[in-house]
């Protein structure tokens, strides 16, 4: 790759320069006009020092010397003359036919200047002084100077000209100085050429304007919604630094009339165009994955010597940088990207063909010649403007085609995964199911005398238990398992007064019997009164117990999918406890000291309660099962606490779950999100619990994060919007 470096190197500083020459002529004679003008750049005499009568026709000038005032500012005699006014005179003959015309001149200058036309002032540009210091130089840039030919055929031209002092002229974009260039044209061409000009350059730049507005628009786009992948970001920069340039360099092309301004906005133009390049330069290894390597370093190194060098005299970081390093870019950029492709890299190509594209663009671009007036932009054909502007674009083009690429892939990856996860929703269905048959069954042996009642639901807890150990095989089948043993636990309790209060009935009914057979009638209805409170109270328990299993079926059937007031102190709660005694049927020495802050100003809100109970669920789990690891470690003076609450924010809901386990290392923190991470040991989870969380809690139009501090806490917060505001 280093052949193709030299060659830009050597071809652009062999690029030719073009000087008019100067003439000897006495009169400059003009017969016919053209359409485009007559640059009138001979036959000049030039004279220093400061006299009203060199302004005169039938002052004697012929001792004065000839001068090509269209020369660079730096080639000229001016360049070796002292600081102050000096004057130009230059006779022209003009045919008879001409004299009928309305003429104008089109000026250009690097000066201040006064302009006379036979002995009479028509026209001044910049602040003229006899002293140096107050002199301002103006350029007029292409303004039409009208013309009012007397009837003579000779006519004077007459310029009272002077530099202004201490100021540096720009070479940047191929710009010349020339002293002064004046261009002779009819009225109505010089007003055309002057408007075609500046529409032309506003056109021009203003695409360029917009075109670095949408790819800005694009790539911050990207960035946002993907902050990981930086070399968005980049580009996006790249293109901002482009839109500042191109609009200063319309402002340095039309706008600055004081010549002073020019070096100044073209060396700040200069500089956002270098590091635009940086900017692509950066994202290409950052998209392409590369490591910076020495070649990387040495561009951002020579950028940072050309800009160094803009900023001396005559723009040397132009000559020395400007086209090379956006060249040197490219090439650098085809280089890593033809390494890529080697290896196989997925997209890789996009890459380099759009640096190669560039390339070929700019060798055309370059092919056409090279150009030594301020306005070379005007002079570019339609091939030139085309190439220009497609040299630029090749690579964020490309860029946006590779962006486009990996989106397709990463579709297609998302595809199968949604086919899997479908994939598991069946199975989920079968197991929903299959618990739904389990738990109908049980309602309907709860019909049955108490006895039977308690018999077997005893056979359903050992059926629920079995079917926890079936369910492990997803995290979801897991959280409902759990779920089930939290519910039978809770369920235990009125059975067990059912049981007691049975049994005491039972004993109530044998006294009964002696009673009457005694004949004790008083003390038989003091009996009857205590059975008819016991079988009271096995009724309520009873119906307790129903509604526990109603709950239980409503907890793990399939979400509908409707939104529904709901009370998330409640939920909030009553997942805790199922979730603890759920954890405690499967450990019988866990024991955690819970806490609960709920705020009580927190009105209903509509959510999916049976999806949002699932994500509390899995992180109360997650909670429990830190707590329960790091006190397996017997750290000394170690209290394992876990704690909710909830909190009003403005229009947010938020619920805080905080554990004093472990904590999450940093270096999987931003893992913990995605589908089928785990930090559990094989067969203990499937690391789809968090990632589900993460899609239903985003689903609700809230967020869920993590704070974290290793070794000490954690804390899951779900943010939830509430709609009542």
């Amino acid at each position: 790759m280093k052949v193709p470096y030299f060659i830009i190197l050597f071809i652009t500083f062999t690029l030719p320069r073009c000087y008019s020459q100067e003439s000897t002529d006495s009169h400059f004679q003009i017969n016919k006009i053209p359409a485009e003008g007559i640059l009138l750049d001979k036959g000049w005499k030039f004279q220093n020092g400061d006299n009203p009568d060199y302004a005169k026709p039938d002052y004697d000038d012929k001792g004065w010397q000839y001068f090509n005032p269209a020369l660079d500012i730096h080639d000229s005699l001016l360049q070796t003359s002292k600081f102050g006014i000096g004057w130009f005179r230059l006779h022209l003959t003009l045919d008879s036919s001409l004299l009928k015309h309305q003429l104008a001149l089109v000026i250009q200058q690097s000066g201040a200047s006064e302009i006379y036309l036979n002995g009479y002032k028509i026209q001044s540009f910049g602040v003229m002084s006899a002293d140096p210091e107050k002199v301002r130089a103006y350029d007029p840039l292409w303004k039409p100077l009208p013309l009012t030919f007397t009837v003579a055929t000779e006519q004077l031209i007459a310029i009272r000209y002077a530099r202004q002092p201490k100021i540096f002229y720009t070479t940047i974009f191929e710009t010349a100085n020339p002293v002064f260039s004046l261009k002779l044209m009819e009225s109505v061409n010089a007003i055309d050429y002057y408007h075609q000009n500046a529409s032309r350059l506003v056109g021009f730049h203003s695409l360029l304007f917009g075109i670095g507005i949408m790819i800005i628009v694009l790539h911050l786009s990207f960035y946002f919604l993907y902050p990981s992948q930086k070399a968005n970001l980049y580009f996006a920069l790249f293109a901002f630094m482009w839109v500042l340039a191109n609009a200063l360099q319309l402002v340095f092309y039309i706008y600055s009339n004081k010549v002073a301004n020019k070096f100044y906005l073209g060396n700040i133009t200069f500089v956002l165009f270098m590091l635009g390049y940086v900017f692509i330069l950066i994202a290409a290894y950052n998209f392409l994955g590369r490591k910076k390597d020495f070649l990387y370093y040495t561009l951002l190194i020579f950028s940072v010597i050309a800009v160094i060098l803009d900023a001396w005299p005559y723009n040397l970081g132009w000559k020395i940088g400007g086209p090379i390093q956006e060249v040197l870019v490219q090439l650098n950029i085809a280089r890593i990207a033809f390494i890529s492709v080697r290896k196989k890299q997925r997209g890789a190509w996009i890459m380099s063909a759009g640096a190669v594209c560039s390339f070929i663009f700019f060798v055309i671009f370059l092919s056409q010649g090279t150009f030594t007036n301020i306005s070379f932009i005007l002079s570019l054909p339609i091939l030139r403007i085309f190439t220009y502007v497609m040299f630029n674009l090749s690579l964020p083009a490309a860029t946006s085609v590779f962006l486009a690429f990996e989106f397709a892939f990463t579709n297609r990856t998302l595809q199968q995964k949604l086919i899997e996860v479908n994939e598991l929703s069946k199975k989920n269905l079968e197991h929903e199911k299959e618990k739904q048959q389990i738990l109908s069954f049980q309602n309907e042996t709860l019909e049955k005398q108490v006895k039977e009642r308690t018999v077997e639901l005893k056979n359903s807890f050992e059926n629920l238990k079995s079917a926890q150990s079936q369910l492990i095989q997803s995290e979801k089948m897991a959280s409902l398992g759990e779920l089930t043993a939290g519910i039978a636990h809770e369920i235990q309790n009125p059975l067990n007064f059912v049981n007691n209060f049975s049994e005491v009935n039972t004993e109530l009914i044998s006294e009964i019997k002696k009673e009457m057979d005694d004949g004790n009638l008083l003390q038989v209805k003091l009996i009857v009164s205590d059975l008819e409170v016991n079988m009271e109270k096995i009724t309520h328990h009873g119906k307790r117990a129903d509604a526990i299993v109603k709950g239980m079926l409503q907890h793990s059937r399939s979400s509908n999918g409707i939104k529904e007031p709901t009370d998330i102190n409640a939920l909030a709660e009553e997942y805790l406890r199922l979730s603890y005694h759920g954890f405690r049927s499967r450990d019988k020495d866990f024991d955690v000291n819970l806490q609960t802050d709920f705020d009580s100003s927190i009105e209903k809100i509509d959510i999916i309660p049976q999806d949002i109970g699932r994500v509390l669920f899995n992180i109360y789990n997650n909670a429990f099962y830190a707590v329960s690891e790091k006190k397996k470690h017997q750290v000394d003076g170690y209290e394992s606490a876990v704690s909710v609450s909830t909190k009003k924010s403005g229009d947010r809901i938020e619920i805080r779950v905080r554990d004093n386990g472990h904590g999450i290392p940093q270096k999987v923190r931003d893992k913990i999100f995605q589908p089928f991470f785990t930090t559990k040991p094989a067969g203990q989870g499937t690391g789809l619990g968090l990632s589900l969380c993460y899609d239903i809690v985003k689903a609700h139009g809230g967020e869920i994060k993590v704070e974290t501090k290793e070794g000490e806490a954690s804390a899951f917060i779900v943010e939830l919007p509430d709609k009542n505001r």
